[in-house]
């Protein structure tokens, strides 16, 4: 492969990376001035990792274009010693532009870039593209549901006793008889003793308490409830609770 020599006027274009030059067949030279005191930190690393194949050329004196002429001269030493090479001048100085033409003339391969990224034949690191999000779905409106027509049935079901009276008759239907297992009804006393004053007040608020409880299976929690009607402990007024628990 060709070797390629990048030379770099720091005065003009700060270069920071070198990343796209780390390939076996670069040699890459820095012109600094007298103002380039201090280099990024990237560059200084960036050019201890290329070793021998990077150098600093410090001018000691300042002047007008006196980096260029020390450019110019280091390039025109170059093209002699290896005049099969391909060499790169990285500046925004439009002043090599007379003197690479004259080059080319000469069979010579030689180029101004403006920055190391626009060297030709150089792969910029691969950016993989961010998934593309998938485009919402539109929201379509529910299909209302065709009602039912009404049948002896569900006239029926809609008379069906509420949750209150089917407490009590079932209290009253099995009263002195043990409806559920004996941990569900100790489990519910020992909550209701612990809320004291904070105990729901109607029969709906109680079986919603007795559900949320992890301890009482949520199907079990009518059953749980008369069996302490049943068992004097809570006593239903209508849609209200009294209680009567033990120690009360």
């Amino acid at each position: 492969m060709t070797t390629s020599y990048v030379l770099i006027d720091f005065e003009n274009v700060q270069v920071k990376s070198l990343a796209l030059l780390k390939g076996e067949h670069f040699q890459v030279k820095v012109f600094l001035g007298p103002k380039n005191a201090r280099l990024p930190v990237d560059l200084v690393l960036a050019m201890h990792d290329l070793g021998k194949r990077a150098d600093y050329i410090m001018l000691g004196v300042s002047g007008a274009n006196a980096l260029d002429f020390h450019i110019t001269y280091y390039l025109g030493k170059l093209t002699a010693e290896h005049p099969q090479g391909a060499f790169y001048i990285v500046s925004k100085d439009t002043g090599f532009d007379s003197l690479i033409k004259h080059l080319l003339g000469k069979g010579i391969q030689c180029k101004r870039v403006p920055a190391i990224e626009q060297m030709p034949g150089l792969s910029a690191p691969v950016v993989v593209p961010e998934a593309k999000k998938a485009a919402p779905q539109p929201k379509t409106k529910p299909v209302a549901a065709t009602p039912k027509p009404r049948t002896r049935a569900t006239r029926s079901a809609k008379k069906a006793l509420p949750p209150v009276t089917a407490v009590k008759e079932l209290k009253e239907a099995t009263a002195g008889s043990k409806l559920v297992g004996e941990e569900f009804v100790q489990a519910a006393i020992s909550n209701l003793m612990r809320r004291s004053t904070s105990r729901p007040a109607t029969v709906k608020t109680l079986l919603g308490t007795m559900r949320a409880n992890k301890q009482i299976p949520a199907a079990e929690a009518e059953a749980v409830l008369a069996e302490l009607a049943s068992r004097g402990l809570v006593k239903l007024d209508g849609t209200k609770v009294v209680y009567s628990l033990p120690g009360e």
